[in-house]
C-alpha cells in the first residue's frame, strides 16, 4: 500500500518548502472578491446613486457606507460555500434541495443575467454617444473585445484584466474631489434623515437593491471554485471580499457626493436615467474635460467589467445545473457550451438594446425584477450556509440569527423597491 511506503532518505536531508509570506499568499488569492465588487457598480448602481445625490444631497451618503457590512456579510456566506465545498451556488442547490429548485434558481439568475446586461450596453452606448460613436458600433466592438478576452485567456488573465478595467471606476472618486464639496453640508445632511418621507425611503430601497445583486453570489463562489483556491485561503479570500467591499461603497459614495455637490445644489429636478443625461448635467459645473471625458472613463471601466462578470455567470450557473464542462481552463473547443452560452447572452443582450426599445423604461424594469429576485437569492444562499456547509464553517449561533436578520432587512427592502418601481 502506498500509505505504507517509507523513504530511505534520512529526516535532516529532507529539505521543507519554505513557507509562502503572507502578502504573496493574498496577492495570490486576491481577485473574486475584488471583482465582483466593481462589477457590482455597474452601470445601473451609477445612475441609481447619481439620482440619490441630485435629489436628496448627502442624506444618502450615510446608507452608502452602513452598507459596507452588510455586503460583506452576504458574500463572505459565498466564500465559505465555494472554498468548503469546491462546488459552485447552482450545483449546491440541485445537491441540496433537487434539481427542481436548482432550475428555479438559475432560471432567474439567467434573466437576471440578461437583465444586467441590458444596463451595461446601455452604459457603454451613452458613453458613445457622449463622443458621436453610433451605438452599432460601439457595442458590437464591446461585444467582439468580451469575446476575445474569455475565449483567449485563463480564470487568471481574464480576472487580471477585469480588475485593470474596473480601477477605472476610480475617476469617479477624482471627480468627486475636484467638484469641491462642503464638509459642513455633508454632516448636516448626514445627521438630516427624511425616514418619514415615501420618496427617501423608496431610493434607500433602490440603494440596496443596486448593492446586493443576485449574479454576484453566484459569479464569486464560481470563481473562487475555477481559481482553485480552497478553504485554507479562507482568511486572504475574506480579505479580497472585504477590501472590494470597501472600494464599491467609496465609488458609489463618490457619484452621489459628485452629483449632490453639483446638480443637487442647484437643479435637483435634473433628470437622470441615462449616462448622456448624468453627463450633459455635469459639464456645465465641471468643464468640457471633466464633466465629459473622465466620468465616461468611469462608466465605460464600470459596464465592462460588470459585463465580463454577468456573463460569465450566466456561463457557469447554467453548467452547474447541466453538468457540462465550466472552466476557464479549458479552450472553446473542450467547453463548447460553456463559450457558447458566454457568446449567447453577450449577443441576446446586445441585440435587445440595439432594437431600438426604450432603454430607460427597460432600465427600471431590470432593477425592479432583480429587487424582486432577491428573496429568493439570498433565501437559498443563507439555507444553504446552515446546511451545506461542514461543521467548522457552519453558520451558527448568535451569528447565524445576525446574518439571517440582515438577509431579512436586504430581501425586505428589495421587495420594497420592486413594489414601489411597479406601482409608482
Amino acid at each position: 500500500m502506498h500509505s505504507t511506503q517509507q523513504t530511505d532518505e534520512p529526516a535532516s536531508k529532507k529539505r521543507a518548502m519554505p513557507p509562502i509570506p503572507a502578502w504573496q499568499l493574498a496577492l495570490a488569492v486576491m481577485g473574486p472578491g475584488l471583482v465582483v465588487m466593481l462589477a457590482d457598480t455597474d452601470a445601473g448602481s451609477a445612475i441609481v446613486a447619481a439620482q440619490s445625490g441630485a435629489r436628496w444631497g448627502y442624506r444618502l451618503l450615510l446608507p452608502q457606507f452602513l452598507l459596507i457590512p452588510i455586503l460583506f456579510v452576504v458574500q463572505e456566506l459565498t466564500v465559505r460555500l465555494g472554498l468548503a465545498t469546491q462546488k459552485g451556488h447552482g450545483e449546491l442547490i440541485a445537491e441540496r434541495f433537487g434539481k427542481g429548485w436548482a432550475w428555479l434558481s438559475v432560471s432567474t439568475l439567467m434573466v437576471s443575467c440578461v437583465g444586467a446586461l441590458l444596463t451595461e450596453f446601455s452604459g457603454i452606448a451613452g458613453v458613445g454617444l457622449l463622443f458621436g460613436i453610433s451605438p452599432w458600433v460601439s457595442i458590437l466592438a464591446t461585444v467582439v473585445f468580451l469575446v476575445v478576452v474569455v475565449a483567449t485567456g485563463s480564470y487568471r488573465q481574464v480576472e487580471l484584466l477585469a480588475i485593470l478595467i474596473g480601477l477605472f471606476e476610480l475617476a469617479f472618486v477624482g471627480v468627486a474631489i475636484v467638484s469641491h464639496p462642503h464638509g459642513a453640508a455633508i454632516l448636516t445632511d448626514m445627521t438630516h434623515i427624511p425616514l418619514g418621507n415615501k420618496q427617501y425611503l423608496f431610493l434607500l430601497a433602490a440603494n440596496v437593491g443596486a448593492v446586493i445583486m443576485p449574479w454576484m453570489i453566484f459569479y464569486q463562489q464560481s470563481a473562487l471554485v475555477d481559481k482553485g483556491l480552497n478553504i485554507s485561503h479562507v482568511k486572504p479570500a475574506r480579505w479580497d471580499t472585504a477590501i472590494g467591499a470597501v472600494v464599491t461603497q467609496i465609488i458609489m459614495a463618490a457619484i452621489l457626493i459628485l452629483t449632490a455637490t453639483t446638480i443637487g445644489s442647484k437643479n435637483p429636478a435634473t433628470p437622470l436615467n441615462t449616462v448622456q443625461q448624468i453627463a450633459d448635467a455635469l459639464i456645465p459645473f465641471l468643464g468640457l474635460y471633466w464633466g465629459k471625458a473622465v466620468f465616461a472613463l468611469g462608466m465605460l471601466g464600470a459596464a465592462l467589467v460588470a459585463s465580463i462578470v454577468v456573463s460569465l455567470t450566466a456561463a457557469w450557473g447554467l453548467g452547474e445545473v447541466t453538468g457540462y464542462k465550466r472552466s476557464l481552463a479549458h479552450y472553446p473547443f473542450e467547453a463548447p457550451w460553456f463559450y457558447g452560452v458566454y457568446v449567447a447572452s453577450l449577443l441576446i443582450g446586445a441585440a435587445i438594446v440595439l432594437s431600438g426599445v426604450n432603454l430607460v423604461k427597460l432600465a427600471v424594469s431590470v432593477e425592479v425584477m432583480n429587487s424582486l429576485l432577491l428573496p429568493i437569492v439570498l433565501g437559498f444562499l443563507y439555507m444553504l450556509a446552515l446546511k451545506a456547509l461542514p461543521p467548522p464553517w457552519k453558520l451558527k449561533g448568535r451569528y447565524a440569527w445576525l446574518v439571517g436578520l440582515i438577509i431579512f432587512f436586504t430581501a425586505a427592502l428589495g421587495v420594497y423597491a420592486g413594489v414601489m418601481g411597479i406601482f409608482s
